[in-house]
């Protein structure tokens, strides 16, 4: 972990972060062993439910006020060609988002949860949406700089990005029960195979996908560009805010500030795919407490995601073959998780509905 001076905001975050409480997770364990059905019958539900319990030290997890939180960032790698996209197109799904037009609406709806955008490094200003209230202004810069040529941004700028992302988090605490991670930027999943590298020790050519659509030489490409800026800026895999600021971005930054924040304050986080889990890296490097929070939402097509949940010990809860970020596949996960919680609190034991139990051998 970085040396971070006693008195800064990072630091004070890191100090609320601590494990799951066991005393909640064996109560959970102990009432859920007694329902009326065969022994953990309803498997990895059941312990996503113990989870739950120890996160928030309830048998009566709250999970009913579910948000996902997209963070917006653009990307000076994406003038290398990595995308099918111009980075213009950042601002249009932003706007598509704000008419209600995107799969996260959709699926946010379906969920019964609410939207919140942030603004961390947009090309674009969007004083518009800012002014209107549609967006919360956090901008760090007008997208990162071009990590082939040189470090996508400074330590300060990194520390600035972890920073917003924890303040999002501290003012959206009291109104919400369960966040979710969601993004938008064109060229996003390139810094993210990066910090893949960095972090799980896998080469890049395993954890590089083709993204919007790269056909082989694009694929090829994008794996050329992802390994010569790893050569160029040597990012310090011990190092959190040095991998952030060599060769991430700063809605990767703000999505760990989010999960660091919400674990200071003992709030699951549902994690959604490639780029969400590179920030979930990132948060887990800056403090290693935080992976008892976090919920891997579903497993993404991209190639990388599955060594990237391997790392974090996380199993997805969902495989739908999804790769469309903005916090989608943890916008459906957020039934699962209900589930889970409806499960331990609605489903009666033995004892309380009067059911024989099973016969001893």
């Amino acid at each position: 972990m970085p040396q971070i001076s006693a008195s800064s905001f990072l630091d004070r975050t890191f100090r609320a972060i601590c494990p799951q409480d066991n005393e909640w997770r064996d109560r959970a364990r102990a009432r859920l062993s007694e329902l009326t059905m065969p022994f953990w019958a309803l498997g990895d539900l059941m312990d996503l439910a113990v989870d739950l319990a120890g996160i928030t030290r309830s048998l009566h997890p709250p999970v009913a006020r579910k948000r996902v939180v997209v963070m917006v960032g653009d990307h000076g790698v994406a003038t290398e060609g990595v995308s099918q996209y111009p980075v213009e197109v950042t601002g249009q799904m932003l706007r598509n988002m704000v008419n209600g037009g995107a799969g996260i609406n959709a699926l946010a709806s379906q969920a019964g949860a609410e939207i919140t955008l942030v603004d961390v490094g947009a090309k674009e200003d969007f004083s518009d949406l800012v002014a209107s209230g549609a967006l919360i202004a956090k901008k760090i810069g007008h997208g990162t700089d071009n990590m082939l040529l040189g470090p996508a941004m400074s330590r300060t700028h990194a520390v600035m990005a972890v920073e917003a992302g924890i303040e999002i988090a501290n003012q959206l605490a009291d109104s919400t029960d369960l966040f979710a991670t969601g993004e938008i930027g064109i060229g996003n999943t390139t810094p993210s195979s990066a910090v893949a590298a960095v972090i799980t020790g896998r080469p890049v050519i395993e954890l590089t996908g083709r993204g919007t659509g790269l056909d082989d030489a694009g694929l090829a490409h994008k794996v050329a560009v992802v390994e010569a800026a790893l050569q160029k800026n040597r990012p310090d895999a011990k190092d959190g805010l040095d991998i952030l600021a060599k060769v991430g971005g700063f809605e990767l930054g703000a999505i760990a500030g989010l999960i660091l924040g919400a674990a200071a304050k003992r709030k699951p986080v549902v994690v959604d795919g490639l780029i969400s889990t590179a920030g979930a890296l990132i948060a887990y490097k800056l403090e290693p407490f935080v992976r008892d929070f976090i919920v891997c939402g579903h497993g993404s097509a991209e190639p990388g995601h599955a060594p990237m949940c391997a790392f974090l010990g996380k199993k997805p809860l969902l495989q739908l073959g999804m790769r469309l970020g903005e916090g989608t596949g943890a916008a459906l996960a957020f039934n699962l998780v209900e589930a889970a919680a409806r499960v331990l609190t609605q489903m009666a034991t033995f004892a309380e509905a009067s059911v024989s139990t099973a016969r001893k051998n």
